[in-house]
């Protein structure tokens, strides 16, 4: 059975994503940066791509469709195809087609709530 191995990151929406990474700066220290268009980041361990990110979308960004919900989770698994066919055999809806980026693997579902999970199998090193 694959499995989740950690948390890759927590997005959500705002009405004033700048103004809500400037809160989180000054209230918390953390140092984000432009991940280009309307979303701001956090990338915890910034020599490599295997660490999680706290990252704020503008509310109008569609990244989270088709989920209505304002927050999205990505887990980071060993196996994307294996979790998703796991999440299919309980009822699961996917949703988009998996993703192959420089940094690893991708794909995404809808859980029994409604929110959209993103699933990523990190690229190993070397």
């Amino acid at each position: 059975m694959a499995r989740i191995t950690g948390i890759g990151g927590i997005f959500f929406k705002s009405d004033h994503p700048e103004k809500t990474a400037q809160w989180y700066r000054d209230a918390l220290g953390l140092a984000f940066e432009d991940m280009g268009g309307d979303t701001q980041y956090v990338h915890f361990t910034p020599h490599d791509f295997a660490g999680p990110v706290f990252s704020i979308f503008d509310r109008n960004n569609d990244y989270m469709d088709p989920s209505e919900k304002d927050v999205m989770i990505n887990l980071m698994v060993d196996n994307v195809v294996e979790v998703l066919e796991q999440v299919r055999a309980h009822g699961g809806q996917i949703v988009g087609d998996m993703k192959s980026e420089i940094y690893g693997d991708f794909g995404w579902f809808i859980d029994p709530e409604g929110r959209k999970i993103e699933l990523w199998m990190p690229k190993k090193p070397g």
